[in-house]
């Protein structure tokens, strides 16, 4: 793969402890961290807040205007400084279309160690994520620069949304049927990019799907059989799916035969290229998730493979399967495809 940092600077990656979605603080310790601030007053008006552990906050303003208001933002999970701030608005602006709402614009959030780091590597972070932004429609209107250690890129994306059409993850019905919008395996690639050990084909492969945006959201929060979107990212399929789970009270079943993936990363995981954000993820989170008994540790580093920039995780009503299906198809996600059910109990069944 070609080579774009300068002769005399360090590589991205080299200069962050984790990268992309791997670094999320693990949803154990996170929750933990919260407590104190879920029982504080919030007015009426917020209609999405903390208490769900939901994709955006959302802020009604009239009966057919809400806002929706998300911050996403980590550190290097490439190299090529163009990919990476792509790849870091895409996942900003993502969490704007999981709650079904349009994006309007975007404010940047930025920390750079400046000795480390030439004027021309960052100008091209920023870069990247404006044209993120631009084929999202919409501008980077401002934000906030610091001088930091490890280089920092995200968004602050603000959005607006029907407020009876907006979908959250906690609002699955039983019996309704999961389709997931794009292939797992990005956290996987990631950890043998780190390795030098990823083909530029792989690399190729995975820049397309993190810096693919999540357009079908508007239209899917608009079907009527869709009763819940969230995105897959830094908790994994496993954490996602447990999120919407517990959200609804019911069980996320997973058919893991009919998770897509990207292509050998299996065999990626099987030669070590698994991130330590899987395993906390598992710490945190694997209590509550039963693995079928012909499931190996590769299939449990897989289901809690942190995703950066993931794909939509729909639960819609049977008869609406078709439908959905074909929102994705009419943006271009050809790997979409139905993944499992929601069901009366608790936590997430993987076989």
């Amino acid at each position: 793969m070609a080579d774009t940092k300068l002769p005399s600077e360090p590589r991205l990656t080299s200069l962050s402890h984790g990268g992309g979605c791997g670094c999320k603080i693990a949803p154990g310790v996170l929750s933990g961290l919260l407590q104190g601030t879920k029982a504080l007053p919030v007015p009426a008006e917020l209609l999405v807040g903390i208490g769900s552990s939901d994709d955006a906050a959302v802020f009604k303003i009239s009966e057919d205007q809400a806002i929706v208001a998300t911050t996403d933002f980590f550190m290097p999970i490439v190299d090529d400084p163009e990919h990476f701030g792509r790849i870091a608005a895409t996942n900003a602006i993502s969490d704007v279309y999981a709650m079904g709402g349009k994006p309007l614009f975007a404010l940047a959030v930025v920390g750079m160690p400046v000795n480390a780091l030439s004027g021309e590597t960052i100008g091209k972070i920023l870069e990247g994520g404006a044209k993120a932004a631009a084929e999202a429609g919409i501008p980077v209107a401002g934000g906030h620069t610091i001088d930091s250690v490890e280089p920092i890129y995200g968004l602050v994306a603000i959005g607006i949304v029907d407020p009876r059409k907006m979908k959250q993850n906690d609002t699955a019905q039983a019996g309704d049927v999961l389709v997931l919008g794009k292939p797992l395996g990005v956290g996987i690639y990631s950890a043998a990019l780190k390795k030098e050990t990823l083909s530029a084909t792989q690399y190729d492969r995975m820049i397309e799907t993190m810096t693919r945006l999540n357009t079908p959201g508007p239209e899917l929060a608009a079907l009527e059989g869709v009763h819940g979107i969230t995105d897959v990212t830094g908790f994994g399929i496993a954490g996602h799916a447990l999120e919407m789970a517990r959200g609804s009270g019911l069980q996320a079943q997973i058919d893991w035969a009919s998770v897509p993936m990207l292509d050998d990363v299996r065999a990626l995981a099987e030669a070590g290229n698994i991130t330590g954000a899987s395993g906390r993820n598992w710490a945190s989170y694997g209590e509550e998730i039963t693995l079928s008994d012909d499931l190996d540790e590769i299939d449990r580093a897989l289901a809690c493979d942190p995703q950066t920039s993931g794909g939509l995780l729909v639960a819609c009503a049977p008869d609406a399967v078709e439908e959905v299906l074909a929102t994705f198809a009419r943006h271009g996600f050809d790997a979409a495809v139905s993944v499992g059910r929601m069901a009366p109990g608790a936590g997430v069944s993987i076989a």
